[in-house]
């Protein structure tokens, strides 16, 4: 029986790509899953895998404060390192963020090989500090090879939740019409500004007759509008069906969301997130750009009406009166198609294999 540990924490972004990876690994392999204590893995992870949490936390803070987090990442690899050996772990599968630091650490003295997979196009720093101690580092964006150096580098794509790999049906509580659906992305956790924004232009939007569905994550309050082409929700595990029948999304540009709109060919208006560590955002929204899947639209507090512009002129164009789509919503669909990966998970499954 194969032993693979898994380390992934913290934010969809992180935990979705490795599930994804280890439901598409034969069900004789034993895993172990290493996440941190109250954070999204404690929710979203099968029971079927056993998850073991670390206190460990990201290195930025200075003075005594920087000092005690310090202290705690030599515990962290303490940790790791007993881990490893008690469960007798084989090989080591990590998606980045502050987790993977104790565990690359760990692996290296422990001499097991670790794959590391780093999502989005400017590297984090977990991966531009370690990635070279790594046997092999998977690249979601090709463009992030620019940023590492002395790392054995293959592009793998992004491996994506396998309900976006095939249709699903619209989701029961949408509106049905012929009108163009309109899907706002405000995260899981809640994307304040991106939220006020839309709420901004939504009169706007729902008196030209757009259906609007806005998913506003938790973070956020509901604005209560009441409008029967207008759908609120916190959250929903629906996000395939959304996404699939979706005319245009709104959504910030985290790597794993621009994922799962390339393998649904959606086209997308994105508003990175202006606080992302090194802009990471803004990069990955480039990357989308570039090959015409999507437009990009800077947060700020003047920006709801190229907002309301963009959309409108995305959805009016070569509109019909039995709306069938459009000809640059069509163009964007395939700029997605384009840079759309199907079988990450695959891949990276292969790689783990190569590496027992």
């Amino acid at each position: 029986m194969t032993k693979l540990l898994i380390a992934a924490s913290g934010t969809g972004g992180h935990i979705y790509p490795a599930l994804s990876v280890v439901e598409a690994l034969p069900e004789s392999w034993d895993v172990c899953w290493l996440g941190v204590e109250d954070r999204l893995e404690q929710a979203v992870l099968p029971q079927e895998y056993e998850l073991i949490t670390i206190p460990v936390q990201a290195l930025q803070a200075k003075g005594i404060r920087g000092f005690m987090q310090s202290i705690k990442l030599c515990f962290s690899i303490v940790f790791v390192v007993r881990l490893i050996l008690r469960k007798k772990i084989e090989v080591v599968f990590t998606t980045g963020g502050y987790i993977s630091a104790p565990t690359i650490i760990a692996s290296k003295l422990c001499r097991v090989p670790i794959i590391l997979h780093e999502s989005n196009a400017f590297p984090g720093k977990v991966t531009r500090l370690l990635g070279r101690f790594c046997d092999q580092v998977a690249l979601g964006i090709p463009i992030a090879k620019e940023h590492l150096k002395n790392c054995n580098l293959i592009f793998t794509g992004t491996p994506v939740r396998s309900e976006f790999l095939y249709p699903h049906p619209l989701p029961s509580w949408i509106p049905i019409d012929i009108s163009p659906l309109i899907v706002v992305l405000g995260g899981s956790q809640g994307a304040v500004g991106l939220n006020k924004m839309v709420r901004n232009i939504l009169p706007s939007l729902l008196k030209k007759g757009y259906r609007v569905v806005h998913i506003i994550g938790i973070n956020d309050n509901k604005s209560g509008i009441n409008n029967p082409n207008f759908v609120e929700r916190t959250f929903t595990e629906e996000v395939a069906g959304l996404l699939h029948h979706a005319d245009l999304v709104i959504s910030r540009s985290g790597a794993g969301a621009l994922s799962e709109l390339a393998v649904c060919h959606t086209p997308a208006i994105l508003i990175p997130y202006p606080y992302a560590a090194d802009n990471h955002q803004d990069l990955n929204a480039a990357y989308i750009a570039q090959f015409g899947g999507a437009l990009i639209i800077h947060e700020n507090v003047s920006a709801g009406q190229p907002l309301l512009n963009s959309i409108v002129r995305l959805l009016e164009t070569s509109r019909t009166d039995d709306y069938q789509g459009n000809t640059l919503l069509n163009e964007m669909s395939k700029g997605m198609e384009n840079i759309a990966v199907r079988d990450a998970h695959l891949c990276l499954v292969d790689i783990i294999r190569k590496y027992i």
